[in-house]
């Protein structure tokens, strides 16, 4: 495997920290190949502005003119005058057959400058708004795209006890509460997303809890090649009707994100 390690976390003697070195060193004892992108180590820019796009003026980016995201991103894209960092990320991102994404979980999501990896990176025409050259109609998108064949697994941290984040806890369900990663960003640039992986109560957790926690993330991260992806419905396998909602007879008595995941 060759493996992007994408992590989150502004304290490296964390609890996360801690994890993300047992789990990185795991991959490399296993003869793969890891690099990462420690983004507060980096001091990454989380947030998209007209410095992302180049110098150059462009139609959709035009100084005290509106700026159009989408347009200028793909424009800037095209021509390859998006910002040096971002153009380091998406290198490392092609390189990659494999992505590890790691972060606490805070306030239902993903730290900000996370978020804002994403939100440089995944521009159009790069991660999305990529057409379908043979129906020139059809946008490639929910496990279609220019990133498919890559694997996604994300590595979760929360302070919540694992109760509270099943099926009837409070917290909500963990795989429905990250339902926006994972099926709305990872499988929406046709990345396969495999489950996540939890650790809970780590606000609280001793030396024994530790070395079980950490013996779960570096099963699952050297057996990424092995583990089957989340099924996802396709957008273009024919589950979905032209105003992209699930037919009828699929899921009939269900609703709500649920869903999208098939037999």
């Amino acid at each position: 495997m060759k493996v992007l390690w994408v992590f989150a976390h502004p304290e490296q003697k964390s609890l996360s920290g801690s994890l993300y070195d047992d789990g990185v060193r795991a991959i490399r004892a296993a003869s793969h190949t890891c690099r990462v992108s420690d983004l507060y180590a980096m001091k990454w820019k989380a947030t998209v502005d007209r410095d992302d796009f180049g110098d150059e003026p462009t139609e959709a980016c035009i100084p005290d003119e509106r700026l159009v995201v989408s347009s200028a991103s793909k424009e800037a894209y095209a021509a390859g005058r998006l910002s040096e960092d971002i153009r380091a990320e998406q290198d490392k991102l092609d390189w990659a057959d494999t992505v590890v994404l790691q972060f606490p979980l805070w306030w239902y999501g993903m730290p900000a400058i996370l978020k804002g990896w994403f939100d440089r990176i995944f521009v159009k025409g790069y991660a999305y708004g990529v057409r379908d050259p043979e129906h020139p109609d059809r946008t490639l998108r929910y496990g279609e795209g220019k990133l498919t064949g890559k694997r996604a697994l994300v590595v979760v941290t929360t302070g919540s006890p694992e109760a509270a984040l099943g099926p009837r806890g409070i917290n909500g369900q963990l795989d429905q509460v990250l339902f926006p990663l994972l099926h709305g960003t990872l499988w929406y640039v046709g990345m396969s997303v495999l489950p996540p992986v939890a650790v809970y109560g780590a606000d609280r957790m001793s030396p024994e809890q530790y070395a079980m926690a950490a013996a779960q993330v570096v099963q699952r991260v050297t057996a990424i090649e092995h583990t089957a992806p989340i099924p996802f419905r396709h957008q273009n396998g024919g589950d979905y009707d032209d105003d992209l909602v699930l037919r009828p007879e699929l899921a009939p008595a269900s609703s709500g994100v649920g869903v999208h995941v098939g037999p």
